[in-house]
């Protein structure tokens, strides 16, 4: 008798959803307003963007460490601890507010996305509260959470500038508010350990890194994931300031980036199911043609809608490669192993990430937006050649097998 695999997704895969809500608005505001800050504290414009790289160095820092408490606390009290993390760097934040000390400002910052790479867990601890059998709708709806995000980190940004006299002390109590909000939910959550979720068949002692990495769907689903994601950072960090060169408004600009991030979130609605039905490699191949298509809307003339069309094009390529490389991931190793295998994952993710966004600047100044796209060519080709280099070794064993079979 075959057994019925239920689609209703557990109540904590819905909490993490919501959590990763929180955590993106957070991120989206904070993005939205440290360029200011930095400017205003730093006194010069080569400096204004130091707090958001600081940001980022932290959120690449926390990743390896993230892994190594997941293993031995358990993925609630690692988030937990994270979430402590991010409300004392916002604490710094606010105190550096009052101080005007824009060093304490970043060391705050930095605290903070130490905090955000932690959160980045959330689709693979929905993956585990799951199962196998769910895998892809769990992680499809954690990410969708980010379309509450890009309503509600925006508006947040807005609302809350000018609360108080210190000059966007409003915006660190609203940030206060989401971790604090995402804290009380994950003490009522109940999430498995990865070593719970273990079977029989799972080897009694973890393989070593070195064993785990030579594996080729492994390498091709990590590769994938960091050309993807380093891909979209560039063009989106550059955005504003092309956009801002063409002579644009800052409002057609905050325009552009939603309807970027709805691109990036709103299909996870439908991804899951689209991946179970077409499979990973598909998807990503599906995915790599919409970068490619964002990156060549750079050719046309410079409009709101050149713009608006490749930036929502580059949102969702990124959708389709980054989610279905995530879940791909997550096919490649034993439940014991997860903690580690996901810590290596978003360190070559965020490492690759924070160097785009470092560089997103000087390069649109040097080259330009359109040779600054046409040189992101490069990384797409490199996820086709993943995939094809993958496809034609799978080829080839499956022939080998098969000769066998003859023999």
């Amino acid at each position: 008798m075959t057994k019925t695999v239920s689609r209703r997704l557990p109540l904590a895969v819905w909490g993490l959803a919501l959590c990763q809500a929180l955590l993106v608005s957070g991120n989206i505001l904070l993005i939205a307003v440290s360029p200011l800050i930095g400017d205003r504290l730093a006194g010069s414009a080569d400096w204004s963007t130091l707090p958001v790289a600081a940001q980022l160095l932290g959120l690449t820092a926390a990743t390896l460490p993230s892994g190594w408490l997941t293993a031995r606390l358990g993925r609630k009290r690692t988030f937990v601890i994270a979430n402590g993390v991010g409300l004392v760097g916002i604490a710094i934040c606010m105190l550096a507010l009052r101080l005007s000390a824009f060093p304490l400002f970043n060391l705050g910052t930095f605290a903070i996305g130490m905090s955000i790479g932690a959160g980045m867990l959330y689709r693979f601890a929905a993956i585990d509260a799951a199962g196998p059998a769910q895998r892809d709708r769990a992680l499809s709806l954690v990410m969708a959470g980010g379309v509450i995000a890009a309503f509600l980190g925006p508006w947040l940004a807005r609302t809350s500038q000018h609360g108080f006299e210190t000059p966007f002390l409003g915006c660190f109590v609203g940030l206060a508010v989401l971790y604090v909000s995402a804290l009380l939910l994950l003490t009522r959550l109940d999430l498995p350990s990865p070593h719970a979720t273990a079977t029989a068949a799972a080897p009694a002692t973890p393989r070593r890194p070195g064993v785990l990495l030579r594996q080729p769907r492994l390498l091709a689903a990590i590769a994938i994931a960091t050309l993807s994601y380093a891909t979209m950072n560039l063009a989106m960090t550059a955005t504003p300031l092309a956009m801002s060169h063409a002579g644009h408004d800052f409002g057609d600009v905050t325009n552009v980036i939603q309807w970027h991030i709805l691109a990036m979130f709103a299909p996870s609605f439908v991804t899951g199911d689209l991946t179970r039905r077409f499979g990973h490699q598909r998807m990503i191949a599906l995915g790599s043609l919409s970068l490619l298509a964002s990156l060549l809307c750079t050719l046309l003339p410079a409009s709101f809608w050149t713009f608006a069309i490749g930036l929502f094009l580059l949102g969702l390529g990124w959708n389709f490669t980054f989610l279905s490389a995530s879940a791909w991931l997550t096919t490649t190793y034993q439940p014991g192993e997860a903690p580690r295998v996901q810590a290596i994952n978003d360190c070559a993710v965020f490492s690759l990430t924070t160097l785009s966004a470092l560089l997103a600047g000087p390069l649109n100044a040097w080259l330009g937006w359109q040779t600054l796209n046409m040189t992101l060519i490069p990384l797409v080709a490199a996820m086709w050649v993943v995939l094809l280099v993958l496809s034609k070794a799978g080829n080839e064993k499956a022939q080998r097998i098969a000769g066998l079979d003859v023999e």
